[in-house]
């Protein structure tokens, strides 16, 4: 009988991807027999490692559109697939994105452009609307905070100055580094991006706060892994 018509309990000990993952590494297993192992058993019809290939198909067996699936979209469209094992499968998704340029040890001082990225990465990959954020630094330039500014759609998102400035008088924040994301995978800023990073430099020289960079994100953008205002010349220093 084909492997694929047996019950997970009926293959062979070194094909099962528990067993496979104990024996030969987590790296010997497919995409599908990892999601297999979170989700534990599939359906009537089909094993897990079926069920979780499925999935996978709904996606185009891209792991990063699968962590966009919502928990509703994967309990209603997959039968095997309960809330639980939705949540599983999404809190992998989530965990392996933050680790994916998260340091051995934590990031805690910025010095250059890809610094900033790194810091700010997992927060804004992979979001299908755009989210503003603030990092917030020291006289020396370590992080005292990142900060979620706020939340819009899939072009844009309105960024209230105070909601930024209030933040960095409680945080003491002598200097901040500006990010948001573009859900669309162009890098290049928006002329609505260079007006608002200069409103908010404005407003932090009466503070006499720094602003060091603007960075956008975008996971969908294979040849550039971020913009940096700072390195293409964009902020005004004159301001």
């Amino acid at each position: 009988m084909n492997k694929e018509k047996l019950s997970l309990k009926q293959w062979s000990d070194e094909d099962k991807p528990r067993e496979k993952m104990l024996f030969k590494g987590s790296k010997s297993l497919s995409n599908a027999e990892l999601i297999a192992i979170l989700i534990g058993s599939g359906n009537d019809d089909e094993n897990a490692v079926d069920l979780a290939k499925r999935i996978l198909d709904h996606t185009n067996n891209n792991l990063s559109e699968l962590s966009k699936c919502t928990i509703t979209e994967l309990t209603s469209k997959f039968k095997g697939i309960g809330t639980a094992k939705a949540i599983s499968i999404l809190a992998a998704l989530e965990l392996g994105l933050r680790s994916h340029y998260e340091e051995p040890t934590k990031i805690n001082k910025i010095q250059l452009s890809f610094d900033a990225f790194k810091c700010i990465y997992s927060n804004l990959a992979n979001l299908a609307h755009e989210e503003f954020w603030a990092i917030h630094l020291n006289n020396n330039n370590k992080i005292l905070y990142k900060q979620h500014v706020s939340t819009g759609g899939i072009t844009n998102t309105v960024v209230d100055l105070r909601i930024i400035f209030k933040t960095a008088l409680e945080k003491g924040s002598t200097a901040i580094i500006l990010a948001h994301n573009h859900p669309s995978g162009n890098l290049e800023p928006s002329s609505n991006d260079i007006a608002l990073t200069k409103r908010i430099q404005i407003a932090a020289n009466y503070l006499d706060i720094k602003i060091l960079d603007h960075i956008i994100i975008s996971e969908k953008n294979k040849d550039n892994l971020y913009y940096s205002f700072c390195d293409n010349g964009l902020l005004d220093n004159n301001v």
